[in-house]
Parts: C-alpha cells; sequence; structure tokens
C-alpha cells in the first residue's frame, strides 16, 4: 500500500497477496487433494528472487531491518512470512500439509528480504550491518 500502482513491485506484491489467500484457503480445506501452492509457484518465486538479488550487491555481513519505511516494512513481512513457515512446520507434526506450502513461504520470505533490500537502496539508505557486541554495558 506504500508503493505507487506503476511501481514495477506492486503488481509482484498483489500476487504474492493472492497466493497467500489461497495457500489459507488450502490449509482450511484440509484436504489433502486439494492443493493450490505448485511446484511451478515456487519455482516462479525463485526466479523472480534471482532476478531481484542479482541487482544487489552480495552480502558479507548480516544486515539489520530498516532503513526506509518501505524497506522496514518488507522486512516485518519477511518476519511475520518466516514465522507462518515456523507454524505451518508444527502443524506437519499433526496434519497433512502441502509441502510446497512450507517451500513457498521459505521462498517468500527471502523474497520480502530481498525487496527489503532493493527498497532501502532506492529510498537512498545503506544497508545497516550488524556488528556482535564484545560485552555487555552495565
Amino acid at each position: 500500500s506504500h508503493l505507487s500502482l506503476d511501481d514495477e513491485l506492486s503488481p509482484i506484491l498483489r500476487n504474492l497477496q493472492n497466493d497467500l489467500f489461497d495457500l489459507g484457503g488450502e490449509l482450511a480445506v484440509a484436504d489433502e487433494s486439494y492443493t493450490v501452492i505448485s511446484p511451478e509457484r515456487v519455482s516462479e518465486l525463485e526466479v523472480i528472487l534471482d532476478r531481484y538479488n542479482d541487482t544487489l550487491p552480495p552480502l558479507k555481513n548480516f544486515i539489520l531491518p530498516g532503513g526506509t519505511p518501505n524497506a522496514a516494512h518488507a522486512h516485518l513481512a519477511r518476519s511475520a512470512c518466516r514465522r507462518s513457515e515456523r507454524r505451518l512446520v508444527d502443524l506437519v507434526l499433526s496434519e497433512n500439509v502441502n509441502p510446497q506450502a512450507i517451500a513457498y513461504l521459505n521462498r517468500l520470505s527471502d523474497l520480502l528480504f530481498v525487496f527489503a533490500r532493493v527498497l532501502a537502496r532506492r529510498g537512498g539508505a545503506e544497508e545497516i550491518l550488524w556488528e556482535q557486541r564484545k560485552t555487555f554495558e552495565k
């Protein structure tokens, strides 16, 4: 909602939102014969991920979330997606779950991380590198 409609990421994000709605439906139906998330959809995510990741410098350090408001929103979405992935993995212990759904969420969280990096750069922000603390302050 923070991007203009003519932003190249807008239609991608809209498709992702539709996929997530479909995934929710797949989980709600809870029928092994009903699957919406396919290996092809996971592969499509990987293609998009690679296309945008190739525009970025390689990471040599962990980065902290933030940069610009749009990048922070992408990081927040990534975090929620990763949490959903973990909950879906837990669900596998008691229910039949389409393994492609888990793969989809995994790839989606990576894509949202890349989008956060792209959006931070667009906004002129530098990535904030994580620095390990040597000692705790007293």
